[in-house]
């Protein structure tokens, strides 16, 4: 057992290492969340050894020094950081240390997402861009002046009296923007990028400026520092950001200002609820004191305010050891490499399997058995493998290859030209009969409850059932005499097999797992051909003229109808009476949005996903999860899809702002 004062030296060293990783080279080797455990322990001893504390320690220091790669930057008042907490509790107790402080309850307090990006202050003089840097050691920062004036998010020159400020904020690149960026160094066979923030630090420190102009970058203003006293300087935080929105800059349109703790609370859960919907990467949310006055009167550490506080949100990355790579084979025949890792904790639950996508992903994240990798759970995404943490000395395994034959049923691999996925084409294959019929009983198709993966395979292996069609001829004494299974729990589902034979249409064509065809292609589909004898008759030019649909999900769509194989499996189910239609929606509420196509991004006040796209239903029009020509208009609430946006306003469609959905239900016109 090492001792207090050797253990600290022992985190100091560490945190100094990776501190350099993370600051300096813009390649950390742990995730914020490993880094930020290694702050808490060293705190923890410093306050339970006092004669441990110092100055030079990690838990008392702002980022790093600068380089020497760009010239260096005083900043014009010291930059800090935040102090963070981890839980309800913690920033319960800090809100309480605050109101304490300032001797009222009734604070004013901003809410704000916490971008994990890169912090950079940019100095306005007389409304003109003069410099740009970033933090460095919280004094001084490296001049990126250069590469910050490519960016078309940072305004070159402002309307305003004050004569010398910075204007802080976060350079970040969002989610949409990165995945396109790693989709083209797929194409060009280069090596992928590992993370947003990683990303937009290193093309913001590029020596040539035009390698930073090539990135994706943009700058979210979240402060003011006004180096000159003036009277017109803002007093709340909540008029910086009106101002700096009017300046052009982009702020976080989900900050919330509210007054209380529980309000405040309340505001930090809609961040934790909503992480995911918010173009940007996030790693927490800021909670500041509005008052500028109060501020003063809080003052600061010598690292981070006393006025704000970080709630850091749970960990979404974690490193762990990847034990093996093997490949699972999917309903449509794909086959999918997936990681074995050593079971480790990642947003909230235990992960030991994660994606690794395909052959070209594996190549270029360049992981092998035996690695230290970056394991990822974003929202309800599946885990993914997101990269290798290279090690000094570390001899790892040959890399990975690519197996020629299917480990379920030893068939023939194939990569078809032009696609980067790779099949088992043996249509007996039993893991892709499998995939299927546990994809038909799922939830977001016919819905029946009890037929699991491990009954699903009981059943084939039993030799009852091939297909999906086989389940609606099952009787409860068969399917009783399986082991396991008795007579109360066969008629349970044998009694749910039968009752979702009256499902809708559309959920019968989500699972039969056409390609291409989604839920909100099969509602569509089915709205416009509500019989599966209507379908069958329909055109593919009938089909593609539907609005969410297309020529591509059409082709598919008859491709998979005209299959004789695919009739035979239809024809089953309506003999043995699955419904096989698609019901009117009768609805006593006035038919206002007949013939209209109602586009829903973003969130909604009181509305669901699926609650907002109901609600569009019920007054007869159709909700498309694409904008096109068709669209009659957009709704807009918080967090919306950039792309959607973005679409409706080149196509010139009617954007209506969440707050008035009700109105637009109501009388099927767009607000004025």
């Amino acid at each position: 057992m090492s001792t207090p004062a050797e253990r600290a030296a022992e985190l100091r060293a560490q945190l100094a290492y990776h501190s350099e990783r993370y600051y300096r080279d813009d390649a950390p080797e742990i995730p914020d969340s490993d880094y930020d455990a290694l702050v808490r322990e060293l705190a923890l001893l410093e306050k339970e050894h006092p004669e441990l504390a110092s100055e030079e320690s990690p838990t008392s220091k702002i980022g790093v020094p600068v380089t020497g790669a760009f010239a260096p930057v005083s900043h014009g008042q010291l930059m800090l950081s935040l102090d963070n907490v981890f839980d309800e509790n913690e920033l319960t107790e800090w809100a309480q240390r605050t109101a304490s402080s300032l001797g009222r309850e009734d604070i004013a307090f901003s809410v704000e997402p916490k971008i994990d990006g890169l912090a950079l202050s940019i100095t306005y003089e007389k409304g003109r861009f003069v410099r740009a840097a970033t933090r460095g050691d919280g004094r001084v920062g490296e001049d990126v002046s250069a590469n910050v004036a490519t960016m078309s998010s940072v305004p070159t020159a402002i309307a305003t009296s004050l004569d010398r400020i910075e204007v802080r904020g976060e350079v970040f690149i969002a989610k949409a923007d990165f995945d396109a960026l790693n989709q083209r160094q797929a194409a060009a066979g280069e090596k992928l990028f590992a993370n947003p923030r990683n990303t937009a630090a290193g093309s913001l420190r590029q020596k040539d400026p035009a390698m930073t102009a090539q990135r994706p970058l943009q700058f979210l203003a979240y402060q003011l520092v006004v180096l000159d006293e003036q009277a017109d300087a803002p007093r709340r935080h909540r008029d910086v950001v009106s101002q700096l929105d009017k300046w052009g800059f982009l702020v976080a349109p989900s900050t919330q200002h509210v007054t209380g703790l529980e309000a405040m609370r309340e505001a930090t859960k809609w961040f934790d609820q909503h992480r995911h919907d918010l173009p940007y990467e996030v790693d927490g949310v800021v909670i500041k004191v509005d008052d500028l006055g109060d501020r003063e009167k809080l003052g600061s550490t010598s690292r981070a305010p006393r006025w704000a506080i970080a709630r850091k949100l749970p960990p979404e990355e974690r490193t762990t050891t990847l034990i093996s790579i093997e490949v699972s084979i999917g309903r449509t025949g794909r086959a999918t490499p997936f990681a074995v890792l050593e079971p480790v904790l990642v947003a909230g639950s235990t992960v030991s399997l994660a994606t690794l996508h395909n052959e070209d992903q594996v190549r270029l994240k360049d992981v092998r058995p035996g690695d230290t990798v970056i394991v990822r759970k974003a929202g309800d995404v599946i885990p993914e493998v997101v990269g290798h943490v290279p090690l000094k000395g570390q001899r790892r395994q040959p890399a990975w290859q690519f197996p020629s034959s299917c480990p379920e049923c030893d068939g023939v691999l194939i990569r078809r030209d032009g696609e980067s996925d790779t099949y088992c084409v043996n249509v007996a294959c039993p893991a892709q009969a499998r995939a299927q019929i546990q994809h038909f009983a799922s939830r977001a198709a016919m819905d029946i409850e009890g037929l699991g993966e491990q009954r699903v395979t009981q059943l084939l292996s039993a030799g009852v059932i091939r297909d999906v069609a086989d389940l609606y001829s099952l009787d409860v004494d068969t399917v009783a005499q399986l082991e396991g299974m008795g007579d109360l729990s066969a008629s349970a589902l044998i009694g749910a097999i039968r009752g979702s034979a009256d499902q809708p249409l559309h959920r019968v064509l989500i699972g039969l797992g056409i390609r291409h065809v989604g839920p909100v292609a099969a509602r569509a589909v089915a709205q416009r051909f509500r019989s599966a004898s209507e379908l069958l008759a329909a055109s593919s030019d009938d089909l593609a003229a539907i609005d969410g649909v297309g020529p591509v999900i059409a082709a598919s769509l008859v491709t998979f109808l005209e299959d004789p194989d695919n009739r035979f499996v239809l024809e089953r189910l309506a003999r043995a009476g699955v419904a096989l239609v698609e019901p009117v929606i009768e609805s006593s509420l006035e038919q206002t949005l007949i013939g209209k196509a109602v586009v829903v991004t973003g969130t909604l006040d009181g509305y669901s996903r699926d609650g907002a796209e109901a609600a569009v239903l019920e007054r007869g029009g159709t909700s498309p999860g694409s904008v096109s020509k068709k669209t009659y208009c957009v709704v807009v609430g918080a967090s919306p899809g950039a792309n959607k946006v973005n679409k409706a306003t080149e196509l010139g469609i009617p954007i209506v702002p969440g707050e008035r959905f009700a109105e637009l239900l109501a009388t099927g016109l767009v607000p004025e």
